[in-house]
């Protein structure tokens, strides 16, 4: 069958680097979440907003939009081990959530995209897109990666 051998094949991969696919899918979420802060960091001194990052402009751009492609990168192999492996699951609360707010996250994704693009849009559509794309990350993060650090363990 070859969603077996496809997930066969991707655990292999996997565990040449981590312990599991889920401490690989654990840290490679927090890698996106930590450039997600990058992001709404970078984009903060963008609009202006904040004064202790000395630089403005095109570096601060750059750092903002490769930290955003890495942390889109970092996505790709959880979103393929939850959709192809996991799929959507409610056995309780947590999981119930994850998986709810894990159908948006390239629903969101997109419409950031769309939104740099579309300049006829009001100035605060881009912070909002922005803002709530970093958002739904960290409710993932938290309901997943926080969550095996805390209770299952924390290492690769």
């Amino acid at each position: 069958m070859l969603v077996a051998d496809v997930s066969e094949n991707y655990t292999d991969l996997v565990t040449t680097v981590f312990s599991s696919t889920i401490a690989a899918k654990a840290w490679l979420a927090t890698a996106a979440v930590l450039l997600a802060l990058v992001q709404v960091t970078t984009a903060a001194r963008i609009y202006g907003k904040l004064s202790f990052l000395t630089e403005r402009g095109r570096a601060v751009a750059r750092v903002h939009r490769w930290s955003g492609r890495i942390a889109f990168l970092c996505t790709l192999p959880v979103f393929f081990h939850c959709v192809t492996i996991l799929g959507f699951q409610t056995p309780d609360t947590r999981v119930a959530i994850h998986s709810l707010v894990g159908t948006f996250v390239y629903g969101v994704f997109v419409a950031k995209v769309l939104i740099v693009r579309d300049h006829s849009l009001p100035r605060w559509a881009l912070p909002t897109a922005g803002l709530t794309l970093a958002s739904v990350l960290v409710v993932l993060w938290v309901t997943s990666s926080l969550w095996y650090f805390t209770t299952v363990r924390f290492g690769f």
